[in-house]
């Protein structure tokens, strides 16, 4: 008898994303139901929250705690200086343990927020660099790309794709992006996005509530110079939005989709001073889910809550801050419905979501036919995982399957 495969999972993950928690829940569901004799762990951002929520072994990604802090002092320079090589050895030495490593979905190859190039980007390249060497196969798997200006990152970026033995794209501007910058993608598919996999969990419906997903937006990667102006538009716009709601006497619910987006539930909630508004307490996306399932319509930032609503089924109207965003709405019917994150005009915001109102019965239908759609694809998506990763275990399903023919009456 064959030795279980051994599976790493790679990622930002277990560090207060749920976006990022979501995709790595529906990689998950798919090696135990598919691959239920691999062994499997995690390198990733939050090891404890990953080790608790999922039950599997995890390893700290980065030796130097401080990674993502700003360093101001030479200790702490040094420090990060040092963590760079130490992270070099550590990643190999976890790689060479691993048959397959997995990068479950994410945004792993975008900067649509600030990024710094040594920071995740040189994190991701050192996995694909030592995947190639150990002749581990790395894959990347649904996730997301956008065209990168900023001249390291996009070579760390462009290089980790390269060197990687899987990819695979949650929409085609992923996949477009990657061949702009140089990456052969011809073998490349383009599948939903991974979190359409996960379950709905059962939800009591709240009618006139409105779900809005908020976020500490700041612009992105090149808008740091006006980025606090970015800000102030963005947090403005919304709050305008939610009070007229709550004047109009509609529940809104507050969302959000990462830990640093809760000073600015803080934010609305002081300024608004409603009971009528109250914020959501989501520890997962399966939280997202069971709010924006019970909802009469959704409003969101965060990419991940408007996966969500639309999972669910439930009309959303997108605050567009990627090309992502759009992409996504596009996809899903919702297309006339987005908003630019930048720039929140209330009044407009209004206009849109009076009109989505609207429309709600039939963009309901829409949604389940296209949710229908998507999880057929989910499941080529997963067929074609486990043909390039697992060939062995492909053969010997398909081997089992024939002699049960040859064994039937």
């Amino acid at each position: 008898m064959k030795a279980p495969k051994k599976v790493g999972v790679f990622g930002l993950l277990g560090s207060g994303n749920l976006g990022n928690d979501g995709s790595l829940e529906a990689v998950l569901g798919y090696l135990r139901a598919e691959h239920p004799e691999a062994a499997v762990d995690a390198l990733c951002g939050g090891p404890e929250a990953v080790t608790a929520r999922y039950g599997i072994p995890a390893t700290r990604l980065h030796w130097y705690r401080g990674e993502y802090r700003t360093a101001s002092r030479a200790g702490a320079v040094a420090g990060k200086g040092l963590g760079k090589l130490v992270d070099a050895v550590r990643t190999a030495a976890w790689v060479r343990r691993h048959d397959v490593v997995i990068v479950p979905g994410m945004g792993v190859l975008e900067a649509t927020l600030p990024l710094r190039p040594w920071g995740f980007p040189y994190a991701l390249f050192l996995l694909c660099a030592s995947g190639r060497l150990l002749r581990t196969r790395v894959a990347l798997v649904g996730v997301g790309a956008d065209t990168i200006r900023d001249r390291p990152t996009r070579a760390l970026v462009r290089w980790s794709a390269r060197l990687a033995a899987y990819r695979s794209y949650r929409d085609a501007l992923s996949r477009d992006a990657m061949r702009a910058m140089g990456v052969d993608t011809a073998r490349d598919e383009v599948y939903p996005d991974l979190a359409f996999a996960l379950p709905v969990p059962g939800a009591e419906a709240s009618p006139g509530t409105v779900c809005v997903g908020v976020m500490d937006f700041h612009g992105g990667n090149d808008d740091r110079a006006r980025a606090e102006e970015i800000h102030r538009c963005y947090l403005d716009g919304t709050t305008r939005f939610v009070r007229a709601l709550a004047d109009e006497g509609r529940q809104v619910r507050l969302l959000t989709g990462d830990a640093c987006d809760t000073p600015v539930v803080a934010a609305i909630l002081d300024a608004v001073d409603s009971p009528l508004v109250t914020a959501a307490d989501a520890a997962s996306l399966a939280d997202l889910l069971k709010e924006t399932a019970a909802a009469d319509t959704v409003v969101a930032t965060r990419y991940h809550n408007l996966v969500c609503a639309l999972k669910a089924g439930t009309p959303a109207l997108a605050l567009s801050y990627a090309a992502k965003s759009d992409a996504l709405m596009d996809r899903m019917g919702l297309a006339a419905y987005c908003h630019p994150a930048r720039e929140v005009d209330a009044d407009r915001l209004l206009e849109q979501f009076r009109e989505l109102e609207k429309r709600s019965g039939e963009l309901r239908r829409t949604l389940t036919e296209r949710n229908e759609a998507a999880a057929q694809q989910l499941a080529q998506h997963f067929a074609a995982l486990t043909t390039a990763l697992f060939p062995a275990s492909q053969h010997a399903q398909g081997h089992a399957q024939a002699h049960a023919r040859q064994e039937s009456p």
